[in-house]
């Protein structure tokens, strides 16, 4: 199988999944748009990722290259049906590319924070086997502020009601990391964009308290992201490819 991947900064690319699609032996293509690559033909993939970055969804003037990346995932998910899996950004342009709106957020979430499974999520194929509360990594200053019609939520914060959503059946994103490895709080803590809201937002000594927490919590966010992986694959008829 093929994959196609949408990044927007090197570090943040698809970690510990990159562990399970060399697993499966799933060859991967990483488009990192931030840095002009152009965006290939679908036709040539089975599954569409699109990774988190430090650009917000409503800066197309500074990163024009924005609007071609939301016209490909339209393409994607409502006419090609591909499977699809977006991560922070990636959320936050799923939902907009199905219709929906992306805004400030009114409580930025920075750090190792729990959110809660819906009904609906409990019940989603994505979320199978996962508790009703999960412990994460969060990092961002924007959210989903509209659902976009025929989307449902899956998971929600107190700070931010969508923080993972599902489409038709074959599209899901979450706003919250999944994909953590030993390595990824440090990379990001060097983004200049994510060490400017860790600093407006968190209090002093918060890196180092998320780097300690991230660590000691590392073996279940990498339990979760093969439950996640697995469910995904199971979901949209991946697996059966395999």
């Amino acid at each position: 199988m093929q994959f196609l991947i949408f990044q927007h900064v090197a570090e943040e690319h698809p970690g510990i999944f990159r562990k399970f699609f060399k697993d499966d032996g799933i060859e991967t293509t990483a488009v990192e748009l931030d840095e002009g690559a152009t965006i290939p033909d679908l036709s040539e993939f089975d599954a569409l990722w699109v990774m988190g970055g430090p650009m917000d969804v409503w800066q197309e003037d500074e990163h024009p290259w924005l609007i071609d990346e939301v016209a490909a995932i339209q393409h994607a998910v409502i006419d090609r049906k591909m499977p699809f899996m977006g991560i922070c950004l990636g959320h936050q342009l799923l939902a907009q590319s199905l219709g929906g709106e992306v805004g400030p957020s009114a409580q930025p979430e920075i750090g190792i924070l729990d959110v809660t499974i819906s009904e609906t999520g409990l019940k989603s194929p994505l979320m199978q086997g996962l508790s009703a509360t999960q412990n994460c990594l969060q990092w961002h200053s924007a959210e989903v502020t509209k659902l976009p019609e025929g989307a449902e939520v899956l998971a929600s914060s107190p700070a931010c009601q969508v923080q993972s959503l599902s489409y038709g059946g074959h599209a899901f994103s979450m706003q919250f990391h999944v994909e953590l490895e030993e390595d990824t709080v440090p990379n990001w803590a060097a983004i200049p964009e994510y060490r400017d809201a860790l600093a407006k937002s968190a209090a002093p000594g918060t890196l180092e308290t998320m780097l300690a927490r991230a660590e000691s919590n590392m073996p279940q966010f990498n339990a979760t992201s093969r439950i996640l992986y697995n469910n995904f694959m199971t979901a949209t008829g991946l697996s059966a490819a395999n």
